[in-house]
């Protein structure tokens, strides 16, 4: 059995490797800000959007609950999208 705490210690207690103040039930653009802000300013926003997309990706893989991973998944491609624009 995989261990339920994965993601907390994986991605939430290491710093800047947590999602901010993401929630499922806030309003999509305030989900991807919270997500966005917790990377550190000084790195490329190619690298903070890789990041914040890894990190919304992994707690959609881990997560039971659908409309978490639904919303994350939804996040995730969207900072994939904006990584793969600014990589170009």
């Amino acid at each position: 059995m995989a261990n339920k705490n994965w993601f907390r210690g994986a991605v939430h207690n290491k710093p800047p490797y947590n999602l901010g103040g993401w929630k499922k039930t806030e309003s999509e653009g305030s989900r991807r800000y919270h997500a966005l802000a917790s990377r550190p300013k000084s790195w490329s926003l190619g690298r903070r959007y890789l990041s914040t997309a890894r990190a919304l990706q992994s707690l959609a893989n881990v997560t039971r609950d659908r409309e978490t991973r639904k919303k994350a998944l939804s996040d995730a491609r969207y900072f994939y999208d904006k990584y793969n624009g600014v990589k170009k």
